[in-house]
């Protein structure tokens, strides 16, 4: 069950420098003054590409103003001209695994969070995924994290796509864990979860099944709950 949770793992935060498994953004803690502030207002008029109004976003996630203003800033530091291609988006995540290949994961973990498949993630489609993931119900999160495993987009996640995300993840944590993993660990792990997954053994998995095995599971449940007070 390690696979389903490898998204919200890379989501985990720290308050400065970020580590292993952190997502970029979250590393600008929220520290503001009245000048901060002002400069804030400024940069959202100059960025080449401007967010919608903060108000908006803040009626349409689970963040204050406050909070977005914090995330744009980290978010604009990262990409000055408001957009994120997935070459970008690729360089900046392997940064937190130097000992594998984050490669195929960023993809996709990009294709996720760029929800109208443009080729861009702005500032908007960032912060609504992230709001799922941090502050949205048990429902939400698992619904997104379906989402990403559903590489096709046909409602249901077959055993190729979970052997793509889970060799994905392998590959991106590299050669350096403990305990060593078998070469045929990959496959050992797709098996066990359409074992529990696939309820009516039509070899696929739907969302309800999904949904459910996860629930049932308190591992995951657990995992689920360490993201809601991150920021």
């Amino acid at each position: 069950m390690g696979a389903v949770m490898g998204t919200f793992s890379s989501l985990q935060t720290k308050q400065r420098r970020p580590s292993k498994g952190q997502l970029y953004v979250m590393d600008y803690a929220p520290r503001q003054n009245k000048s901060d502030k002002i400069e804030d207002e400024m940069e959202m008029t100059t960025v080449c590409c401007r967010p919608e109004g903060l108000e908006q976003l803040e009626t349409q996630t689970n963040f204050t103003k406050r909070e977005l203003q914090v995330l744009y800033r980290g978010f604009k530091n990262e990409c000055p001209s408001g957009v994120v291609n997935e070459d970008t988006f690729k360089q900046i995540y392997s940064q937190f695994f130097p000992h594998g290949d984050a490669s195929m994961y960023a993809h996709y973990l990009f294709n996720a969070f760029d929800a109208a498949q443009s080729g861009s993630v702005k500032f908007e489609d960032f912060v609504t995924a992230l709001s799922v993931l941090l502050r949205g119900t048990i429902h939400e999160k698992l619904r997104w994290t379906f989402n990403l495993y559903d590489i096709n987009k046909d409602g249901h996640i077959n055993k190729e796509e979970m052997m793509d995300i889970v060799k994905a993840i392998y590959d991106m944590m590299g050669k350096y864990t403990y305990p060593v993993l078998k070469d045929d660990a990959p496959k050992q792990h797709v098996e066990l979860f359409f074992q529990k997954m696939d309820k009516n053994k039509d070899g696929v998995v739907t969302i309800d099944e999904f949904i459910e095995s996860c629930q049932e599971d308190d591992n995951i449940m657990r995992s689920l709950q360490l993201f809601e007070n991150v920021i």
